[in-house]
C-alpha cells in the first residue's frame, strides 16, 4: 500500500515537473536555450577534463586542452542560447568552432553535441531545401571527426555518425511538420469559431425579425379593433347605451384575444428547450380554422366582411397555415385603419396553391412617401420564407387588393420554410 502511495505521488511530482518545465519553454524560451547551452558546455568540459586524465587511450586527441581548446568550447556551445534567433548562424558558427577544434588537434569527440542540436533547430525552422545541405554539412563535420580517430573505428564512427545526423534531421522535419499542422488546425478551429458566432448571430437576427412580425401582427390587428370600438363606445355612450355596451363588450373580448396570443407568444420564448413544456401554457397557434372569430371580430368593428371558401378544404402545414392567417390578419387590419367606409372580401381558393386574396372598396391607402409600411413588409417577408408570391395594389374601383400564392407541398412533405436570400429586412 505505501508502495503505491509513493509511486503515485512520485508520477503526480514528475508530472509538475514536466509541466513546469513546458510552461518556462513556452514564456523564457532563452533563458531554456541558455540553461541548455551551460549544460552541454559543462558537460564537454567534464568529459574533456576526463579524456586528459585517461592517458591510456591517446588515439582521439593529439594535443592536450588548453586555453585556446576551452576558448573553442565555450564559443561554440554557449552560442546555443540564441539558436531559436538565428539558426543558420549559430549552425555555421558550431560547425567552424568544432572544425577549427578538431583540426587543431584537439580531442575528435568532444563539441560534436552543438552542431548537431543547431541543425535540429534549422531543421524544424527552415524547408528541406535549407535543411538538407546544413544536414550533409554536419554529416561531413562528423565524418571529418570519424577520420580523426583511430584506424579501427573509422567506418563504425562514420556509420554512426551518418545515422545521428539522420535522425536528428528527422525529428527537425517531423517537429516542423507537427507545428505547421497545428497552425493549420489552430487556423481552422478559430475559422469554424467565427462561422459558427456568424450563424447563431444571424439566427438571433432571424428569430428578432420573426417575434417583431409577431408582435406586430398581434399588436396591430386588436388594437385597431379596441380603438375603434373604444372610440364608437365613446361616442354613443349618451344616446345609445346599447351600442355603447356591445362596443364596450367587444373591446373587452379582444384584449382578453391579444393577451392570450402575447401570453402564448411569451410562453414559447420563456420555455427552456431542455425542459418539458406544459401544454395547458399555450393557446392554439393562429389558423386559418379561426377565420371566422378572426372576421367576426372584424364586424363587430363596423367593416362588413363577405368570406368565399372555393376547392377542397384540407388541413394546411402548420407553418403555411400561420402564414395566410398572419396576412389575413393584416388585410383586415389594414381595411379598419385606411379604408374608410368599406367592405371587404375575402377569398380562399384550395388547390395545388393556397390563393388568398382580400378585396375592399374604401378609398385605398394614403400616400405616406415612405414606401411599403411594416405590415406590408412583413407580408412579403412571410410569403417569401415558403417561396410564395403576394401582390398589393389599388383596384380601377378606387379601392385595395392583395393576392398572395402560397405553393402547397405534397402529402408527407415537410413543412420548412425556403432559405431566405440576401439580407434580411429591418424588424
Amino acid at each position: 500500500m505505501n508502495d503505491t502511495v509513493a509511486r503515485r505521488y512520485d508520477a503526480l511530482m514528475g508530472e509538475k515537473v514536466l509541466s513546469s518545465l513546458r510552461r518556462l519553454a513556452v514564456t523564457h524560451p532563452l533563458l531554456v536555450d541558455l540553461l541548455v547551452s551551460v549544460l552541454i558546455t559543462a558537460v564537454t568540459l567534464s568529459f574533456a577534463l576526463a579524456f586528459s586524465a585517461n592517458t591510456a587511450d591517446p588515439g582521439y586527441a593529439l594535443r592536450p586542452m588548453d586555453t585556446a581548446g576551452v576558448g573553442l568550447t565555450l564559443l561554440g556551445n554557449l552560442s546555443l542560447a540564441w539558436r531559436r534567433q538565428a539558426p543558420l548562424a549559430v549552425l555555421a558558427l558550431s560547425c567552424v568552432t568544432t572544425l577549427a577544434f578538431h583540426t587543431m588537434g584537439y580531442d575528435a569527440r568532444l563539441n560534436e553535441v552543438a552542431p548537431l542540436l543547431a541543425l535540429y533547430t534549422v531543421t524544424y525552422r527552415r524547408t528541406p531545401a535549407v535543411s538538407l545541405p546544413c544536414a550533409l554539412v554536419v554529416a561531413a563535420l562528423w565524418w571529418h571527426a570519424a577520420f580523426l580517430g583511430p584506424d579501427d573505428f573509422t567506418w563504425p564512427n562514420v556509420a554512426q555518425s551518418t545515422i545521428i545526423v539522420a535522425i536528428a534531421w528527422s525529428f527537425g522535419t517531423s517537429t516542423r511538420l507537427l507545428v505547421a499542422r497545428n497552425q493549420r488546425l489552430a487556423e481552422l478551429s478559430e475559422r469554424l469559431r467565427r462561422e459558427q458566432e456568424y450563424r447563431a448571430h444571424r439566427a438571433v437576427t432571424q428569430e428578432r425579425v420573426r417575434i417583431a412580425r409577431e408582435l406586430h401582427d398581434v399588436v396591430a390587428h386588436h388594437m385597431s379593433v379596441i380603438v375603434i370600438q373604444a372610440g364608437l363606445a365613446r361616442y354613443v355612450l349618451g344616446s345609445d347605451p346599447d351600442t355603447a355596451r356591445g362596443a364596450l363588450a367587444t373591446v373587452a373580448d379582444t384584449g382578453s384575444e391579444v393577451m392570450g396570443e402575447m401570453r402564448r407568444l411569451l410562453t414559447v420564448l420563456r420555455v427552456d428547450p431542455d425542459e418539458d413544456a406544459d401544454p395547458e401554457g399555450y393557446d392554439p397557434a393562429p389558423s386559418l380554422q379561426r377565420v371566422e372569430q378572426l372576421v367576426e371580430r372584424v364586424r363587430s368593428a363596423g367593416v362588413p366582411v363577405e368570406v368565399s371558401i372555393s376547392g377542397t378544404v384540407r388541413p394546411l402545414p402548420p407553418g403555411i397555415d400561420m402564414c395566410a392567417y398572419r396576412i389575413l390578419q393584416e388585410c383586415l387590419t389594414n381595411v379598419l385603419k385606411h379604408a374608410g367606409s368599406a367592405t371587404a372580401r375575402v377569398s380562399l381558393r384550395y388547390g395545388p396553391e393556397l390563393e388568398l386574396r382580400v378585396t375592399d372598396d374604401g378609398r385605398g391607402p394614403a400616400s405616406t412617401g415612405n414606401g411599403d409600411g411594416h405590415g406590408l413588409i412583413g407580408m412579403r417577408e412571410r410569403v417569401k420564407l415558403y417561396k410564395g408570391t403576394i401582390t398589393a395594389g389599388g383596384t380601377p374601383s378606387g379601392g385595395f387588393e392583395v393576392v398572395a400564392v402560397l405553393p402547397l407541398p405534397t402529402p408527407g412533405a415537410d413543412d420548412q420554410p425556403a432559405e431566405p436570400q440576401g439580407e434580411l429586412p429591418d424588424a
